[in-house]
């Protein structure tokens, strides 16, 4: 194996057109320089990445450049390409992958895309989010490259030695890599935060184009059908200060409103347990835990949820837990750090009368 673990301490509870992009292809970097694999959206660089990119910006070599890679086709991508160029001072060289072949986030072109870069730039470090985008494309980019990945990253104490959670979040291991070069890295957003959005126009970093002459497309394994999102004003589940997760408890999804329209008077995002998720009441994409999302938010408010371990995992680093059920040995009362034994049914009515309109 390239990496050892060393098993740590139990763990405590506690988001127009634009000029075409120069020709040429972008320079070796120096060494000891690293790329992060971005996604985008609307025309800017999606929050798990600058997440990724901040994780990036903990690595102890302060000397070493820091790349990023974009793909895909159209203004958009343009309009990604000016955002992260000017977002961040330690971005020195914005690489665009300018195709058609990556409009859509299929894993086999995209691994092969930073395959290629590196082959050509010879990072040490490639990082991307631990979300689903980062868990399908980084496993077949080290698989490429003959390198073992390591994933769930949520400190980095050298270049070569960080931490991640093992035993659904119940435990840190410590991992030193030993492998080769590159050291691929995807990282837990919620452990790298966001800081304050920094304009750097002054700064700029370059804007260069990834030659593609030589890439060969594979799109035999995988194909694209579609991708629906909820069309909504509410913050994005990974993001939001304030999540209000349901669970099996409220028993359809009719009752699962309740869930819903609480969240909206507290300007929160919706959460759901696995079993709500697979009893039908809610959409998977709302799913919070070790096979969900992992959220971190300001306020977590959890209406019958039982704890069950894969839950916990995505959600004991929130600041506050409120858990209302009525058990009182529930498992989710011993990450709570205030709990209430009673029902669902009258507690949530009675928090929305109380609560004040949202203006």
């Amino acid at each position: 194996m390239a990496s050892r673990m060393i098993l740590g301490a139990i763990k405590k509870k506690r988001t127009v057109s634009f000029p075409a992009f120069p020709a040429h292809s972008f320079s070796s970097p120096r060494r000891g320089s690293t790329l992060v694999v971005a996604e985008h959206e609307g025309g800017v660089i999606k929050p798990n990445s600058l997440s990724a990119l901040a994780a990036a910006t903990c690595l102890p070599d302060r000397d070493s450049s820091v790349s990023l890679l974009l793909a895909g086709s159209g203004p958009s991508l343009h309009q990604a390409a000016s955002h992260a160029a000017s977002c961040h001072p330690s971005i020195s060289q914005v690489l665009v992958a300018d195709s058609d072949k990556f409009k859509n986030p299929l894993a086999e072109p995209w691994a092969k895309l930073v395959h290629l870069v590196q082959q050509i730039g010879g990072y040490s470090h490639i990082i991307s989010a631990s979300n689903s985008f980062g868990k399908n494309v980084m496993p077949r980019v080290a698989a490429l490259l003959d390198v073992s990945p390591i994933t769930d990253v949520t400190a980095i104490s050298d270049s070569h030695t960080f931490v991640r959670p093992i035993y659904a979040g119940n435990a840190l291991c410590t991992v030193r890599y030993t492998g080769a070069n590159p050291c691929i890295l995807t990282v837990r957003s919620t452990s790298f935060p966001v800081p304050q959005k920094v304009d750097s126009k002054s700064n700029e970093a370059s804007i260069s184009q990834v030659d593609l002459s030589t890439f060969n497309e594979d799109l035999g394994k995988s194909t694209y059908i579609s991708q629906t999102s909820q069309d909504d004003e509410r913050p994005d589940l990974g993001n939001a200060r304030v999540v209000v997760t349901g669970g099996r408890a409220l028993k359809s999804a009719e009752n699962f409103k309740l869930i819903e329209n609480l969240s909206k008077k507290l300007a929160g995002a919706v959460g759901a347990t696995r079993a709500a998720v697979d009893a039908g009441f809610v959409p998977n994409d709302l799913q919070v835990g070790q096979t969900g999302k992992i959220v971190a938010p300001e306020l977590y408010m959890a209406f019958g949820v039982s704890g069950a371990i894969q839950h916990l995992a995505g959600m004991r680093d929130s600041k506050v837990i409120v858990a209302v059920n009525n058990d009182a040995d529930a498992p989710i009362f011993q990450v709570a750090d205030y709990g209430l034994v009673g029902d669902l049914f009258e507690v949530i009515p009675e928090l929305l009368e109380k609560l004040p309109e949202k203006k």
